[in-house]
């Protein structure tokens, strides 16, 4: 692909296979995070959710500006007893999702609190509330949901947040919003 003399066909060709493979990366580390997260924790850590928090919405400012979406936060201290690495990656696929099933000129709210611990809501396309059960199933999507962003994921996001949730002795849930988009909601014991 680097080659100029290369034909626009074997361009169109590799650039696809380089965004088959990395899907594939992408589905391969959704599966093995999701089988750790199932196992559970072996060791527990003080993890300030607020800073995990952050840090992730600072890392996807440039998705977010890119996709047209404003990310707001709320965040107050929190600790969690936990791993550092499921607990960024918790955040992170609340935070992609929030971005990438949205719409241009929509929102992102993410709050760290006492109880529930985290909540991320988002503007976007109506979640119908049979639906809603389903998203935390691994490879389900809301039927026809539009996306802002890469349409490259696998469909894990939520299989991973629940596991994680699970695997710090919490849990997540989540309804549809009001006039569309999702609220999720975790709920992590206290440090």
């Amino acid at each position: 692909m680097a080659d100029p003399e290369v034909s626009p066909e074997l361009r169109k060709l590799g650039t696809h296979l380089l965004h088959t493979n990395e899907r594939s990366e992408r589905m391969i580390e959704g599966l093995l995070l999701l089988a750790r997260s199932d196992r559970g924790l072996t060791a527990r850590m003080p993890v300030r959710l607020d800073q995990v928090v952050e840090t992730v919405v600072r890392a996807t400012a440039a998705q977010a500006e890119e996709a047209g979406v404003q990310v707001e936060t709320r965040v107050r201290p929190r600790v969690v007893a936990g791993d550092h690495v499921l607990l960024e990656r918790l955040v992170t696929n609340l935070v992609v999702n929030a971005i990438t099933y949205n719409a241009r000129g929509g929102w992102v709210y993410v709050e760290v609190r006492g109880d529930p611990a985290l909540e991320v809501r988002n503007s976007g396309p109506v979640v119908p509330p049979e639906a809603v059960p389903t998203l935390f199933e691994p490879f389900r999507r809301v039927p026809g949901a539009e996306r802002t962003g890469d349409s490259r994921n696998a469909g894990l996001g939520l299989s991973i947040v629940r596991s994680i949730a699970q695997a710090h002795g919490g849990y997540a849930e989540a309804q549809p919003g009001k006039r569309g988009g999702l609220t999720v909601t975790v709920r992590l014991p206290m440090s």
